[in-house]
């Protein structure tokens, strides 16, 4: 008896999430097939009845992730309206905590591939330009609405404060375990900073 169509659809998805996890631990280049489809629970073998190419499965992978990037943004946002929370501040503080920090492998994929997306496929580098990009307007329109600044200074503000956020975080991440002390300064001094400047006018 054959696969069915939504057990090859599962498979499949088994491969994207376990590429996503290693990929997001150890780098696109430091992952094998072998141990790709391990982590998925499968063998080497059936990798190409699902993907053409590793090169197709990591376009997959970023594809998918930068649009659940996207959701995740959204939601917080939408959970700070309906708290009556300022946007930014609750941005700055998910985004620069300690859980995020810990969080490599489901948290922020603009953070998350960063180091890889330089050196990705062109279809892959393209999707997580366009991720970031839809990303970038998302924020941007919360700092719109939290400060009142025109579309184009809310878009540069926005620019602004996520290139901080992303810096401290990645900065604090490389550092979170050979020294944590300055890996939790990095974050507090970072959130410090950004709670001051995000409604500057």
């Amino acid at each position: 008896m054959g696969v069915s169509k939504e057990q090859v659809a599962a498979n499949r998805q088994a491969i994207v999430a376990a590429a996503e996890t290693l990929f997001r631990q150890r780098g696109v280049e430091a992952v094998g097939l072998v141990e790709l489809m391990a982590a998925a629970g499968m063998t080497r073998g059936g990798f190409y009845n699902h993907f053409a190419s590793k090169a197709a499965l990591v376009d997959e992978v970023v594809a998918q992730a930068m649009a659940k990037g996207e959701q995740n943004l959204a939601a917080l946002l939408e959970h700070s309206r309906q708290q009556g929370r300022d946007l930014l501040d609750g941005q700055i503080d998910w985004y620069l905590s300690p859980e995020h920090r810990a969080d490599v492998d489901h948290g922020c994929p603009n953070s998350g591939f960063l180091g890889d997306a330089p050196r990705l496929n062109d279809d892959a580098r393209n999707d997580y330009t366009a991720g970031l990009n839809t990303n970038m307007r998302l924020f941007a329109e919360a700092v719109r609405e939290a400060t009142g600044l025109s579309e184009e200074d809310a878009w540069q503000r926005a620019l602004a404060l996520f290139s901080q956020m992303a810096g401290a975080l990645l900065l604090a991440r490389a550092t979170a375990t050979t020294d944590p002390d300055l890996s939790d300064q990095l974050l507090a001094a970072a959130r410090q900073d950004l709670h001051a400047r995000a409604h500057h006018s």
